[in-house]
């Protein structure tokens, strides 16, 4: 398939810059097989079934977009210059790999400093990503980057305005528990407290598992020909009790509906082999039409951007014309899309 077989026009008015107030109140598309029916998150209880269980992604996004200052002696004298930085991922070493503008201006051993109680050392770089290690770790670390840090909005709100301290917030999950993210599992910014209250109370019960969203996700895809499009690795974890209660679940006869693209990447990576079992590990699994999903029933999920690997995933689960008219039928009615957008629950089977 071809990547324009993926795009369509969207109205940049449709792109959300905040999220709905409260969370759940936000609009959710039903598509239940040859059907469309337009709802709010709040009518989840209506859909989801005694039995249903969702796979919920519980990792908690860093506030990963720090604005520091490296300063130099010169023969002027004492300079300064700004240095933008956005944490990607730590490594084995203690060090973080980070994206630095301008990273051209960093020499080695320089240090950054973002605020009275964070800096960092500049490690050198590679294919493009600064390696940086910071001057402390663990919870003071955590204490640090929580103060300085800001949260790393995607690129089509953060082209629109800041970010700020309400995004600390919205851009985080209830449920968010597992520190590594650097972008939220979006699908899951729409549930409170009270609906998950109310959806157990149905009957609907809930696994968590944790992938940590990358940077990598926004990324483009720049290939024609998808099948030459290289996924980018995040780290993730099903842990032998999900595995074991969404096992229990498809021998009940429930329905196992991931909420968000990152836990159905991840559970139908931990079921390649044809039977879902604990694991952990960096996946990389592109999902495209032809995708034959062993655990998947459903999904919840926001609207994706056109072109984008999350438009691949969402065809292969509902089939590229449905989804289509479905993208069509969204835009018509004036959802709103991306990150702090609406929603959709998408049941090809109905």
């Amino acid at each position: 398939m071809k990547l324009s077989d993926f795009d369509f026009d969207l109205p940049e008015a449709l792109i959300a810059t905040r999220p709905a107030v409260p969370r759940s109140s936000a609009r959710l598309l039903v598509a239940a097989g040859d059907m469309i029916h337009d709802r709010r998150v709040t009518d989840l209880v209506d859909w989801l079934r005694p039995g249903d269980r969702l796979v919920l992604n519980d990792t908690k996004v860093i506030p990963a977009r720090l604005t520091g200052q490296r300063h130099r002696n010169s023969a002027q004298g004492p300079v300064h210059a700004k240095i933008e930085v956005t944490l990607l991922e730590p490594g084995s070493d203690g060090t973080w790999s980070a994206l630095v503008k301008p990273l051209r201006k960093l020499k080695d051993g320089e240090e950054v400093i973002f605020s009275d109680d964070l800096s960092a050392t500049f490690e050198g770089a590679a294919e493009g990503q600064a390696r940086l290690r910071f001057n402390c770790t663990g919870e003071d670390f955590d204490a640090a980057l929580n103060a300085a840090g800001a949260m790393p909005l995607p690129p089509y709100i953060a082209a629109k305005r800041a970010a700020d301290a309400q995004d600390h917030t919205d851009y985080q999950t209830v449920f968010a528990r597992t520190p590594g993210a650097v972008a939220a599992p979006t699908a899951s910014l729409h549930f409170d407290e009270a609906l998950l209250g109310a959806l157990a109370a149905r009957g609907v019960t809930f696994s968590h598992v944790t992938l940590h969203v990358g940077a990598g996700t926004f990324l483009p895809v720049k290939v024609d020909d998808i099948t030459q499009h290289k996924m980018h690795a995040e780290w993730g974890r099903v842990d032998a009790q999900a595995a074991e209660e969404i096992t229990a679940t498809k021998a009940a006869g429930g329905r196992v509906i991931p909420v968000g693209t990152t836990a159905l990447r991840l559970i139908e990576t931990a079921a390649r082999s044809g039977t879902l079992a604990a694991w952990d590990g960096d996946t990389d699994i592109f999902i495209t039409p032809g995708f034959d999903f062993q655990i998947a029933d459903g999904l919840m999920t926001n609207f994706h951007l056109p072109k984008s690997t999350l438009m691949m995933l969402v065809s292969a689960l509902m089939g590229s014309q449905r989804i289509r008219a479905i993208y069509a039928h969204a835009i018509a009615q004036e959802y709103r899309f991306f990150s702090y957008g609406d929603s959709s629950l998408l049941l090809p089977h109905g």
